[in-house]
């Protein structure tokens, strides 16, 4: 462990240039005495490491010293970069093990090819969590990839609900959510999200735009994705299911469980939120006979109409045959 953690320093620094104790140690969750005695075994061990006292100190390496790891392309880097660390890497652990492996390869690169991937990942962000796959098609994502590459305003015309709109926008990122493309710019000082499938068109202007210092692409759309889902409707219910359908009811999307307490003969109650009342319904229709709604009545009321019109159904479709 601390043979990583010392190599994860070298790395550090060698990216970032000058850093204090307490940003190594956050970064690398260890005390701020614990890098002390990691610097001094990298002096030991020849590394030249130095610190500069002062409100702008710090660790940092001799200049010109740097690890040479060759063979990787600057498009080759860009590529890999484009991933981000996701939910399913935290999952199995290796979140760490990716950022890692993230500072070995801005290690193994230029200055030049590291400025290069570091405004990549400022400009696209790829989202591989969650959501559904998509048909949809992206025909002006060239020039909004275009745009977005060259700082130049864009002209759009948007589909919103039953009306187009007209707008001129400062592209700064693209976002891919598994298949579906989303273009974030910055509208009269507000920044937004376009789903480009919705784009009628888009024209690339001439005059350029400064990119906002302190944007941060994968931090918007990770604060703005929450803000989406805390903003989604929600319909509390509270249903009696068969245990053995409880995990199955936990992977509905559009479902959350509250609290569960067991019930008799292998049931067991349940306050749930769900959405909407009619994808309520349609939840515990896909459960069958496994579920059963105590409330709210207006639901339980539902779905006894819905199942009786599905028995109806079927009861005619016996006379026909």
């Amino acid at each position: 462990m601390r043979a990583d953690r010392l190599l994860s320093i070298l790395l550090l620094l060698q990216n970032h240039g000058r850093l204090t104790s307490r940003m190594l140690a956050e970064m690398l969750e260890v005390s701020e005495r614990t890098i002390h005695r990691d610097m001094e075994a990298l002096s030991a061990a020849g590394i030249p490491v130095f610190a500069e006292r002062g409100s702008q100190g710090g660790w940092s390496l001799s200049e010109g010293y740097r690890t040479n790891l060759t063979g990787m392309t600057t498009e080759e880097l860009q590529s890999l970069l484009l991933v981000h660390p996701s939910s399913l890497l935290s999952d199995l652990g290796l979140k760490n093990r990716f950022e890692a492996a993230f500072q070995k390869l801005l290690a193994a690169s230029s200055a030049k090819a590291r400025r290069d991937a570091e405004a990549v990942r400022q400009l696209i962000h790829i989202d591989g969590a969650g959501w559904h796959q998509s048909d949809e098609s992206f025909p002006f994502l060239p020039a909004v990839q275009e745009a977005v590459w060259a700082s130049r305003k864009l002209f759009i015309s948007y589909q919103r609900e039953e009306t187009a709109v007209e707008r001129i926008v400062w592209p700064l990122g693209l976002v891919a959510k598994r298949s579906v493309w989303y273009m974030v710019a910055q509208v009269d000082g507000e920044v937004r999200t376009y789903r480009i499938s919705r784009l009628l068109s888009a024209r690339m202007l001439d005059e350029a735009f400064e990119r906002p210092a302190n944007f941060d692409l994968a931090r918007y759309w990770e604060q703005s994705t929450e803000q989406f889902k805390a903003n989604l409707p929600t319909y509390p219910g509270r249903v009696k299911l068969v245990e053995t359908s409880l995990s199955r009811f936990r992977q509905e999307r559009y479902a959350k469980v509250i609290h569960t307490a067991p019930a008799a003969d292998g049931w067991i109650e349940a306050e749930v939120e769900f959405q909407t009342l009619d994808s309520a319904c349609e939840i515990v229709l896909g459960l069958g006979s496994r579920i059963e709604v105590i409330e709210p009545l207006e639901l339980r009321e539902k779905v006894i109409a819905e199942a009786k019109a599905i028995t109806a159904l079927y009861r005619q479709s016996e006379k026909e045959a």
